[in-house]
């Protein structure tokens, strides 16, 4: 390698991924991204970020797509690029984790269908929660590149990011990111991060961040001068805001300079030509918010869309007016679980307790999540600080803390699901066997051609209130799905009576359980006529992916229940009566 190349400062291109999942939701269609593809593989990248993260999910929940189908179009069209994709360690492009088997079969046909580089990340540095999946990606031959969740807080510093890097290469990776996914690295971090990592080992390092902040661009610079090897940008039409810096700006910022690109920004322009076009088609799902700079992030630290998300589950709840308490109150629940970097799930984890803790008054954690304790559990792994003992008692009581990794106490699940797919006739390909292993609530309509593609609103359709307008409607934001109730659409009010089933009562009964917050039936865990203690579950209600159980306040009989399994209900919603 020549020390020209060995200057060169690669680009690793976001737009087919990140960058649209950040700006419109993750809804670029596969037929918009061929044309892209075909004129970004004259580029020279060093790869192209299309694959993994939110994109799976969004295909076959909202655009009706195979995302297998979509990878094996854009290898077609990619061969001189590398694919990159987002993996989530054992939890692969999902929320939970899942088998070892599961791990690796997934490896094994992304790579089998296109993947060339693979993104390996946990959402708290727990390495032991990177191993499956690193080893797999190492067996097929393919990319392996370690991820550092970066982020700020008193148990995070340059040096243990430093020693997670060292850990990685421990682990042969070929390249390490330092993933800053809320935006939060500031220059000086930036440049000490990528000097110490490059003096502890001999690797390639990439740096990952949004312009959330608008710090980004002026970090990307602190990295050239430090040494770093690849950036990560997005073309000029689906950049900045909760997306990456430009690609073309950070190409012409190092033109004819030690740290040349490389890129023709003539080649480029053709592919911004073909995405501005693009961003004209889905300009109506494009979110104001997403495209200001949000100094709150620095605050609160959380990623992308996530403090929007938050005002949406607000105004859903009637509580907009308390927006700053839900602020102040996220770094506190932070710190209780031990500092966890705020991306999926853990942003979701966090954001959701500080809701119920602010919303339903009193004693902080009066009513926890699932997810929350599963986490303070161990199941989730190591939380970065150690929780206290206070803290744990709350939220678990007395329950056992797991020390080994989470996934050690899964069973193996490919061939027992595999077999149950086929009975029901959803399989034509085995890997329709990991989509349906993965998103088991909504790949079984998809796999049966029952999804409807949705309609991508225009920019004259957002600005002209409908003469029938909904009370309510699912939203999604930066990945992230919520269930809104609409208040004003043009400046017009809109009638405030939520969207209810007439089964489901409002108002106060006698013995009557209310919905605490708007959100969708998960479990209904009793029957009529059952006896109940005081702190028996009731049922479990959906919110921003969290599961929020609701328990019996005293003794007694169940006399009446009005929700199923799959109903959407509203805060004050009567679930059911207790006598």
């Amino acid at each position: 390698m020549s020390a020209a190349n060995h200057n060169k400062v690669l680009i690793t291109d976001t737009t087919l991924r990140d960058a649209h999942q950040s700006l419109i939701a993750t809804r670029m269609k596969t037929e918009d991204m061929i044309p892209i593809a075909r004129q970004i593989d004259k580029v020279g990248f060093f790869s192209v970020e299309a694959w993994g993260g939110a994109t799976f999910d969004s295909s076959i929940r909202f655009l009706a797509e195979d995302p297998w189908d979509r990878l094996k179009l854009l290898k077609q069209e990619l061969t001189h690029t590398p694919i990159q994709m987002l993996l989530r360690g054992q939890n692969l492009v999902g929320y939970r984790h899942y088998p070892d088997d599961v791990v690796d079969r997934f490896v094994e046909y992304a790579h089998k269908n296109g993947v060339d580089i693979f993104r390996v990340f946990d959402a708290l540095n727990d390495i032991r929660n990177m191993t499956r999946s690193m080893k797999k990606v190492r067996d097929v031959g393919a990319h392996l590149q370690g991820t550092i969740c970066y982020t700020t807080s008193p148990v995070h510093t340059n040096e243990t990011f430093i020693e997670m890097a060292r850990d990685l290469y421990a682990h042969e990776c070929d390249s390490v990111c330092i993933k800053d996914m809320a935006g939060l690295i500031m220059p000086h971090a930036a440049r000490d991060l990528i000097t110490g990592i490059k003096k502890a080992v001999d690797i390639r390092v990439d740096l990952h961040s949004h312009s959330t902040s608008g710090v980004a661009p002026m970090s990307y610079q602190a990295a050239v001068d430090a040494g770093v090897d690849i950036l990560d940008t997005a073309m000029s039409p689906f950049a900045l805001g909760t997306s990456q810096p430009p690609t073309e700006s950070v190409v012409a910022s190092l033109e004819g300079t030690a740290r040349d690109t490389g890129i023709d920004l003539i080649k480029l322009r053709e592919v911004k030509n073909l995405c501005l076009k693009l961003r004209e088609k889905y300009e109506g799902l494009v979110n104001p918010i997403s495209e200001r700079v949000d100094s709150d992030v620095l605050i609160y630290q959380l990623p992308g869309g996530m403090i929007s998300n938050l005002v949406s589950q607000l105004q859903e709840q009637d509580a907009l007016e308390r927006r700053s308490e839900v602020l102040d109150e996220i770094p506190r629940v932070r710190e209780d679980l031990g500092y966890p970097p705020l991306v999926t799930p853990t942003s979701q984890i966090v954001g959701t307790q500080a809701v119920l803790n602010v919303l339903l008054g009193g004693e902080r954690y009066r009513n926890v999540t699932k997810e929350v304790k599963d986490y303070v559990r161990g199941l989730y792994g190591k939380s970065p600080a150690p929780i206290s003992d206070e803290i744990r008692h709350l939220i678990i009581g007395d329950e056992e803390v797991i020390t080994v990794r989470p996934a050690d106490l899964l069973e193996p699940i490919y061939e027992k699901m595999k077999q149950q797919a086929i009975a029901e006739g959803l399989v034509k390909k085995e890997e329709d066997v990991l989509t349906y292993i993965i998103y088991p609530a909504i790949a079984p309509s998809f796999l049966r051609g029952e999804r409807k593609v949705e309609e991508i609103p225009s920019k004259q359709k957002q600005a002209a209130a409908p003469a029938d307008i909904p009370h309510s409607m699912e939203v999604e934001v930066d990945g992230e799905i919520f269930n809104v109730r609409i208040i004003s659409v043009g400046g017009s009010a809109v009638a405030a009576t939520p969207q209810v089933t007439d089964k489901i009562p409002r108002g106060d009964i006698q013995g009557g359980i209310k919905s605490n917050m708007q959100g969708m039936v998960l479990e209904v865990a009793v029957s009529r006529g059952a006896e109940v203690k005081k702190g028996e579950l009731l049922l479990v209600l959906e919110a921003m992916k969290m599961e929020n159980p609701i328990h019996s306040p005293v003794d007694g009989k169940i006399a009446d229940i009005f929700v199923d399994v799959g109903d959407v209900v509203q805060n004050g919603d009567v679930l059911m009566v207790v006598e």
